[in-house]
């Protein structure tokens, strides 16, 4: 198959080096310097040099904030029967864009970045294939998905964005807030520096992304459930309440098993 990928960044040059000895491979990238390490891949910095390639399905792989002007930039140069395809954390205007182009469409969210996950060994990790993608995008991307052992979710539009206020948005939040309250430590401990390196982790991610995530319009009512829940320790904590925190501990610790 011909594939188009655009952009070079991290998932975008996750996608070339996991596709590119199996198919026929492009990445579209304006940074030419982004591209120093695109091998085994034909590599253009200009939407008209699509034309000549002629794709048969596109990944886009650019920043979230940029993903709807990526797709409107290539479409006058696409064949009319390719797909277009995404993997945004976000899909909450992606379903809108896709009714208007009236083209073939597949939306999945690999449920993995390359700041926490080990790309070479993602058994345990998910993904997210949307239920009202085109047959034959979901049939390539369930083969592709497959291939690495990922657990395959399928989820529509609306579901994908619940779970991913709640998975992503939680998570986020709540490191923010700890990034928020930090002062130096001369001595930490191994919990505060496990929070810690998730947390400059986090703080690596594009502000984009990390923007949008905490945007979604389902999220205020997950971080409501932080606030909720920190105002109940907090009481707990007031009171010294020793048969509270127990009971406490004891609901948290079943939520976890």
């Amino acid at each position: 198959m011909k594939i188009l990928i655009l952009g070079a960044g991290k998932m975008g040059s996750f996608f070339t080096d996991l596709l590119s000895f199996e198919h026929d491979v492009a990445v579209l990238e304006s940074d030419p310097k982004r591209m120093r390490f695109i091998y085994n891949a034909l590599r253009l910095l200009k939407p008209e040099e699509i034309a000549a390639f002629a794709p048969e399905l596109v990944i886009n792989c650019v920043t979230l904030h940029h993903t709807i002007e990526a797709f409107e930039t290539v479409i006058p140069y696409l064949p009319p029967y390719c797909i277009l395809s995404d993997i945004a954390s976000v899909k909450t205007n992606l379903q809108q864009f896709y009714t208007d182009c009236k083209r073939p469409f597949v939306s999945t969210h690999p449920m993995f970045g390359p700041t926490f996950a080990n790309l070479g060994n993602l058994e345990k990790e998910n993904t997210i294939i949307i239920s009202e993608s085109d047959h034959l995008g979901k049939v390539f991307f369930k083969d592709l998905y497959g291939k690495l052992k990922l657990n395959i979710f399928e989820y529509s539009f609306e579901e994908h964005d619940r779970v991913v206020a709640y998975s992503l948005g939680i998570p986020f939040a709540s490191t923010m807030v700890f990034a928020a309250t930090m002062k130096h430590q001369d001595a930490p401990g191994t919990t505060f520096k496990k929070h810690m390196k998730i947390a400059r982790g986090l703080l690596s991610e594009d502000d984009y992304l990390l923007t949008e995530i905490l945007f979604n319009p389902r999220t205020p009512g997950q971080i409501q459930h932080i606030q909720d829940e920190l105002s109940k320790l907090q009481k707990i904590i007031e009171k010294k309440d020793m048969k509270g925190m127990k009971e406490y501990l004891s609901e948290i610790r079943r939520k976890i098993e």
